[in-house]
């Protein structure tokens, strides 16, 4: 009998040799050798934030359809791990597109393209409020949308639901590695298809809006 617990002891302390440096930790300060345990680097990643009205919130008049029809202000944001962080060095150029939700395009699975505007600079920290028609002097091209129909210059047309449920509407804001060699009567199926292959980062913004009952 003592034999036996002699042999599970002596069994037991080999064991333990053995594993123990499997799972030692590294020294204070030292960061765990790559492979065994240490965290993936956190991605690059791009946000927006706009005071014109909050994330998801109601759309004023102000920037409806109905009202003054004047583009939101927004602001673009880069952090990595939740700290800010300067944009990619890969980054080229900015471009957004502005669509309804709730409408259907020709009884099909479309929604309603209301704005697109592209070739936006690497260097823009945001968007002013009220921008122009067509091209604008920093090089940025509205593009395919409600404004450019019959042979117009594109520019940014804003909610226009009238009363009842409210309609939702999303800013798709993509970051690009690429400028996009398109003209401003493009397609939007043309210009989602230019970006493909070069998004670096992309982020959304939205918004609620409905007209008021008469």
């Amino acid at each position: 009998m003592k034999l036996t617990s002699s042999i599970v002891l002596a069994s037991a302390a080999a064991l333990a040799l053995f594993v123990s440096p499997v799972f030692a930790q590294a020294p204070a300060g030292q960061a765990p050798a790559a492979g065994r345990g240490a965290a993936p680097a956190a991605r690059v990643v791009l946000s927006v934030s706009s005071s014109a009205w909050p994330d998801g919130g109601e759309i004023p008049m102000k920037h409806s359809s109905r009202g003054a029809n004047t583009s939101p202000d927004f602001t673009f944001n880069w952090s990595q791990g939740g700290n800010a962080v300067a944009a990619p060095a890969e980054l080229q150029s900015y471009a957004i597109v502005f669509r309804d939700m709730e409408n259907s395009t020709n009884k099909g699975t479309t929604d309603t393209l209301h704005w697109t505007i592209f070739n936006i600079p690497n260097t823009a920290k945001g968007l002013p409020e009220g921008l122009g028609k067509g091209d604008l002097p920093d090089g940025s091209r509205n593009g395919p949308g409600i404004a450019n129909r019959g042979g117009n210059p594109g520019a940014y047309f804003g909610p226009g639901a009238g009363p009842g449920p409210f309609h939702h509407y999303v800013f798709e804001f993509f970051a690009l590695d690429a400028k996009l060699d398109l003209a401003a009567t493009a397609s939007r199926d043309e210009m989602l298809k230019a970006m493909d292959g070069h998004v670096i980062g992309k982020a959304v913004y939205t918004g609620r809006f409905h007209a008021p009952a008469q």
